[in-house]
């Protein structure tokens, strides 16, 4: 019989600091000091985490995590893409993101499409037949940009996972699948973000199934049923709009199957990060993150 691989228990369990101070719409809430969010992520149990907004860079975060026992999970790169691919600045947005990472001892750089104001009001229906979409030469020069950073994150000992995200030139099924075959495989991996996934009109457990070991880092996100509704049927103006909405709430609130999930990483012998993150919420934010934490290790212990 093969090896199953390592268990799911020994993968360490991160957090993505945007529902402290939200990178998308700064007025959401009140900023939150970073030595507070630095803080409160360690007091509650997670091994690590991503930058965040206003974190420090280089040295200075990787001291600021080390002294609350505390690892850089991961660095996120927004690299801007329209319909006929990258924008000539995306391969030094791109660097610069790496050398952040790089500079900070961190481990996963997580590159993502920007929202593309043509595509930012169809999250959620991407699928429509009138979504603008990236065209088959876009396609293939966004593929080389991505393919170029993960060498060269390679080179400095950091994969590089690609993360679909709604309101992006990536977000179906269909489009994951085109962007993964425009890639190198064994250079870009997934960052399957099941919330965004979910909203996008997929599956995250036939997305497991279907990549496997492709899958080099997971978000863990919760997609509240009522804004996502709102969303599929277009009475929501976007991405943007859902959020202040509150699209994503706490693990176990909404529709995704965080058991399936789990379960299906666990059958592939998945062994990265796994991020807690909830872009918005309703409540506290260290409430939420508590939350999510905490379902997390009661989902991670209902696990056969």
């Amino acid at each position: 019989m093969p090896d199953p691989g390592p268990s799911l228990a020994a993968c360490p369990v991160g957090v993505v600091p945007i529902v402290w101070n939200n990178a998308d719409l700064a007025d959401l809430a009140p900023f939150v000091p970073v030595e507070t969010v630095l803080d409160e992520i360690a007091r509650l149990g997670y091994a690590g985490c991503q930058t965040g907004v206003g974190f420090p860079a280089g040295p200075a975060l990787r001291d600021a995590l080390t002294d609350r026992s505390l690892r850089l999970a991961e660095v996120y790169a927004t690299l801007p893409c329209r319909r006929d691919g990258p924008t000539d600045d995306a391969l030094a947005i791109g660097r610069e993101r790496l050398a952040l990472l790089h500079d900070a001892g961190g481990a996963v750089l997580v590159a993502a499409a920007d929202l593309a104001p043509e595509r930012e009001p169809w999250a959620a229906r991407a699928a429509d037949p009138g979504a603008p979409r990236l065209t088959d030469a876009g396609l293939a020069a966004y593929g080389r940009l991505v393919d170029t950073l993960a060498a060269e994150g390679a080179a400095l000992g950091h994969r590089l996972a690609f993360h679909p995200h709604a309101g992006t030139f990536v977000e179906t099924p269909d489009e994951v699948a085109r962007f993964a075959a425009a890639t190198d495989p064994t250079a870009v991996g997934l960052c399957l973000d099941v919330g965004h996934y979910t909203v996008g009109g997929g599956d995250p457990v036939a997305a497991i199934r279907a990549f496997g070991a492709r899958v080099w880092h997971v978000h863990l996100k919760d997609v509240a049923a009522g804004p996502l509704d709102d969303l599929r049927a277009g009475r929501t103006g976007g991405f943007l709009s859902a959020l202040r909405a509150r699209l994503f709430t706490e693990l176990g609130a909404g529709v995704i199957d965080l058991g399936g999930i789990l379960e299906a990483l666990d059958r592939i012998g998945y062994d990265g990060w796994l991020m807690v993150e909830q872009d918005t919420t309703w409540r506290p934010p260290s409430e939420s993150a508590a939350i999510g934490r905490a379902v997390l290790a009661y989902a991670m212990g209902r696990l056969p």
